[in-house]
C-alpha cells in the first residue's frame, strides 16, 4: 500500500497543478482577447489612430491586472481601410518549465463618414 501511495501521490499532484496550468492560460487567453478586442474598437473609431487603440488594450490589461498574463507586448495597426490589435503574452507558469504562449488578435474595417443622399431617407432605406 505504501509503494502505490509512493507512486500515486506525486503523479495526483501533477495532474492538479496541469488542471490549475490550462486553467490559467485560458483565462489569460480570455484577458489577451478582450484586450485585443478593446484596442480594436478604439482604433476603428472614425479619425482615430493607432495608437489610442494601444492605449486603450493597455489600459483594459492595467485595470484587469497583470498577474495571469505575463511578457505582454501589444501591437495596434490601423490604415485607411483596415484597423487590428493583436496581444501576445505568457500564461503564469505554476507548473516548473511550463511557459505557454498566449495569442489574441482581431481586426475590422474603419468607420467611415457616409455623406448622406440628398432626399434619401432612413439611411437610403426606400418604402
Amino acid at each position: 500500500m505504501s509503494v502505490e501511495l509512493v507512486i500515486a501521490t506525486p503523479l495526483l499532484l501533477l495532474v492538479l497543478l496541469l488542471i490549475v496550468q490550462f486553467t490559467l492560460w485560458s483565462h489569460a487567453t480570455h484577458l489577451a482577447q478582450a484586450a485585443a478586442s478593446r484596442g480594436l474598437a478604439a482604433a476603428r473609431i472614425h479619425e482615430a489612430t493607432a495608437a489610442e487603440g494601444h492605449h486603450a488594450a493597455s489600459s483594459l490589461l492595467d485595470s484587469l491586472g497583470t498577474a495571469t498574463l505575463t511578457e505582454i507586448s501589444i501591437d495596434v495597426d490601423r490604415d485607411t481601410d483596415l484597423a487590428s490589435a493583436r496581444i501576445t503574452g505568457r500564461a503564469t507558469s505554476v507548473v516548473p518549465g511550463l511557459h505557454l504562449p498566449v495569442r489574441a488578435a482581431a481586426s475590422g474595417p474603419v468607420e467611415r463618414v457616409v455623406p448622406a443622399v440628398p432626399g434619401a431617407r432612413n439611411g437610403g432605406a426606400s418604402r
